[in-house]
């Protein structure tokens, strides 16, 4: 599996080596435990020598950026001191960003890497973290993209983006055992000395609905739909709730909250199932028909796109009672 890290210009050197140095060293754990290395990490970026925080550091690319048409994971550190600079910067990387993911690259933004994420309007109707002291200069920068106040890590589509500060370590973390093992990203956590303990991953963001608008008829949809998400609800239905024709309705939903109404339905239902993994003893099956969804690949696919898990690994990575449904044969759910 390739990583690729890049280097942005006017970068800071706290957020290009973490992840780089996080990967390598997985592979030294893996190969310590009698497995084979499975990343191949380099750095990429603009120009072959890139200057970080304010010249203090220069970091040497293995590989410019246009000269990559293929990674698995591209990470994207934040750029220092001046973020409109930096923007401008690196305007070039947006096209290079979209291309990849085009391709299947996931996209993973560090800090206040999410404003050259958000370039590519990738993040546009989506979650998305960055550094709380400028969310606001990112609310007004870019309007259509949902910032989770407070999140830690957000994961939606294949792309990711973390908190500020010292909230890349979770989202490295995440990834790493995402696309390792639990063994391998426990040793990385006391090689680096870091806190692995469920508060911090327990604080992946969570769905709450956009509010923040003028419509009170889209709200009384909203509440609807937060109250009778279990039950077969149509686009229809909630047309008729405040007596407007569909397409009207959907142009106003969108507008208001910047989701489909499709869309904000799946992630209510998608946020229930994870509280019920998390908070209770019933199986996948049992979670499934509780949120509303009558066919097993449709609620595992939609589960996967909006949390980046299939139901089954994030009940075993979530489940407080993780021990039982393990020795319970019959609590066990068949994905296949």
């Amino acid at each position: 599996m390739r990583i690729s890290i890049f280097v942005p210009e006017h970068g800071t050197i706290e957020g290009i080596t973490p992840p780089f140095r996080s990967f390598q060293t997985a592979n030294e754990f893996l190969t310590a435990f009698g497995k084979k290395p499975i990343f191949e990490v380099e750095y990429v970026g603009l120009n072959q020598h890139v200057k970080a925080n304010n010249g203090e550091y220069t970091v040497q690319t293995n590989r410019l950026l246009k000269d990559v048409k293929e990674t698995d994971l591209l990470f994207i550190p934040p750029v220092f001191g001046d973020i409109q600079r930096g923007i401008q910067a690196n305007a070039a990387a947006t096209a290079y960003f979209k291309a990849l993911h085009a391709k299947g690259c996931g996209l993973a933004s560090l800090c206040v890497g999410a404003f050259l994420l958000a370039e590519t309007g990738l993040l546009e109707g989506n979650k998305c973290s960055t550094h709380w002291a400028h969310i606001q200069e990112f609310k007004q920068r870019y309007p259509g993209v949902l910032v989770e106040d407070g999140a830690v890590i957000t994961a939606h589509n294949n792309i990711y983006t973390s908190g500020g500060a010292s909230s890349l370590w979770n989202l490295i973390l995440y990834l790493l055992e995402k696309f390792s093992d639990r063994q391998t990203v426990i040793m990385i956590s006391k090689y680096f000395a870091l806190d692995i303990g469920r508060d911090s991953q327990s604080q992946f963001a969570i769905f709450k609905g956009q509010r923040n608008h003028s419509d009170p008829e889209i709200q009384m949809v909203q509440d609807h739909i937060e109250k009778h998400y279990e039950e077969k609800i149509t686009i229809d239905d909630m047309a008729k709730l405040i007596s407007v024709a569909r397409r009207t309705f959907e142009r106003r939903f969108k507008e208001a909250t910047h989701h489909t109404p499709i869309e904000y339905l799946q992630n209510v239902r998608i946020e229930a199932a994870k509280q019920f993994f998390e908070a209770s003893r019933k199986n996948v099956s049992e979670v499934m028909f509780d949120v509303g969804y009558t066919d097993t690949k449709a609620f595992r696919d939609v589960f996967k796109k909006i949390t980046g898990l299939s139901p089954i690994e994030y009940r075993n990575k979530f489940s407080k009672r993780l021990p039982e449904l393990n020795s319970r044969p019959d609590l066990i759910y068949n994905e296949t």
